[in-house]
């Protein structure tokens, strides 16, 4: 973004909230999603000191009951243990700001290769005690991701943010958090709502909801003699075109009697993409999803953010992110079948409700050599990086190699930055610092890791590790 179109929203957040240009200077957007910006700002304390803060504003569109959850989750679970809390919250109108405290943090994706294992040991832990803290109250926080667990590597510092997709369980504690249990299970009951509860698009519902008891014409048939009806000429009536409704009804009954073409390609068949989905929620980004959620379990559980901390946990292990990048959530599934095995992927399946049927079978890889693999070619590139250009392209090469082995790695799929890639460190004493601990440990990574990713990594979400047995596992007893 340049600085005049910064300025201009910075201008543009003053005049939707006033109160701000009294307290503080806001100096540049930091961050954007879908249904929020972040600003970084300052503000003087009556110390004299000037202090960071950073400032979320939400969409004006945003669902006043997930505003209200939000700040909830973060007043009441937050500021502890590794959860962001929250300062002031100020509105005007349709307009939010909530004022956090300002955590300055590195980009996962720079830091990913020059992390020692004891640091992304401590990065793991550290983002075990933030999930044990939000799911004790009942909050499963549905998007955990680095770059909503923020890290300042020097400091040793950790906050997971972003509660706006958060939902909760049976006995969340989180008030505001029942309220939007009400409303998505009259969502998924089919009940018309004026708007979005949780100010998200929901790609799976195909048209509008149908109204249970549709008034239906009744035409009366006038009595016609069937010998003369045999004698009569006839007549061409013409038809109105089906409408898109009954059109779509159509097409997902011959989907549904069309056999797969799924067998021996590489992704997954439009016959299995046009089929129609069951409504649940599935909020979350593309690559950190879990099966249930992919598979549109209704039940969702806390175990669905341990899955997410478990691809994390992958991208540390392997040195590669992000590691799952698929289009959709079938080929997102199709892609964690080659890793975790099609019988397993099945079997775990079948315990919520869902059957998957895969025309081949895909044994489990072994999570060691995978891993081990993957971090040596990325090795090997960062050996040839300082050497001649000929000598990159062949370790680029020998990456893309062992990508296609089973077909599935998407080619916007990277590595993170190498040396002699845009990722600069800030000296040269620094850079032999992180050089020096990008090589400690990885060399012997111990079984416990390779069990704690395989507990994280189980497909079924019953029987997969809970963040106080994380935090209790034996390769955190020396941390």
């Amino acid at each position: 973004m340049s600085s005049g179109d910064n300025a201009e929203e910075i201008e543009k957040l003053y005049a939707a909230v006033p109160r701000l240009c009294d307290i503080f200077c806001i100096m540049q957007k930091i961050g954007e999603g879908t249904f929020s910006s972040v600003y970084l700002a300052t503000a003087r304390l009556k110390s004299g000191e000037d202090m960071k803060f950073a400032l979320k504003h939400l969409i004006p569109t945003s669902h006043p009951t997930r505003i209200a959850a939000e700040l909830e989750c973060l007043t009441v679970a937050g500021g502890e243990d590794n959860v962001m809390g929250v300062k002031y919250c100020f509105r005007n109108n349709d307009h939010v700001v909530i004022v956090m405290p300002y955590l300055e943090h590195e980009c996962f994706v720079d830091i990913l290769h020059y992390l020692s294992f004891e640091e992304a040991k401590e990065y793991m832990f550290n983002l075990f005690k933030a999930l044990r803290r939000i799911h004790e109250f009942g909050i499963v926080h549905r998007d955990v991701k680095p770059s909503n667990f923020l890290y300042n590597r020097h400091q040793k510092q950790f906050a997971l943010v972003d509660f706006g997709l958060a939902q909760g369980t049976p006995d969340t504690k989180i008030e505001q958090l029942k309220v939007l249990q009400i409303k998505k299970q009259e969502r998924l009951l089919g009940y018309p709502s004026q708007r979005s509860v949780f100010g998200e698009k929901n790609f799976n519902v195909h048209g509008t909801v149908m109204n249970k008891n549709p008034t239906v014409k009744a035409i009366k048939q006038s009595k016609i003699d069937v010998e003369s009806a045999k004698l009569a000429p006839k007549k061409t009536i013409p038809t109105k075109p089906p409408s898109d409704g009954v059109a779509k009804k159509s097409v997902r009954s011959t989907l549904a009697s069309t056999p797969c073409e799924c067998f021996a390609r590489n992704q997954v068949c439009f016959v299995c993409l046009g089929r129609s989905r069951q409504v649940a929620p599935r909020a979350g980004t593309p690559g950190f999803r879990a099966p249930e959620v992919l598979t549109k379990c209704p039940n969702q559980t806390t175990a669905i953010d341990m899955w997410s901390a478990g691809v994390i946990f992958l991208s540390l292990l392997s040195g590669r992110y992000h590691f799952f990048n698929a289009p959709d959530d079938m080929n997102a599934l199709a892609q964690i079948m080659t890793i975790r095995g099609s019988k397993e992927t099945i079997q775990a399946a079948k315990t919520f409700g869902k059957t998957i049927t895969c025309s081949k079978d895909l044994p489990a890889k072994n999570l060691r050599t995978l891993c081990e693999s993957l971090r040596n070619v990325c090795s090997a590139s960062m050996q040839f990086a300082e050497q001649d250009e000929l000598q990159r392209m062949r370790a680029e090469l020998q990456i893309k190699i062992l990508e296609k082995e089973d077909g599935w790695f998407d080619h916007d799929t990277h590595t993170a930055s190498l040396p002699g890639s845009t990722h600069k460190p800030e000296s040269q004493a620094e850079s032999m610092d992180i050089e020096q601990s990008s090589m400690n440990g990885w060399d012997s990574v111990p079984d416990e890791a390779y069990h704690m990713l395989d507990r994280l990594l189980d497909m079924n979400p019953a029987t997969r590790i809970t963040a106080q047995e994380a935090l209790n596992h034996p390769l955190f007893h020396t941390v």
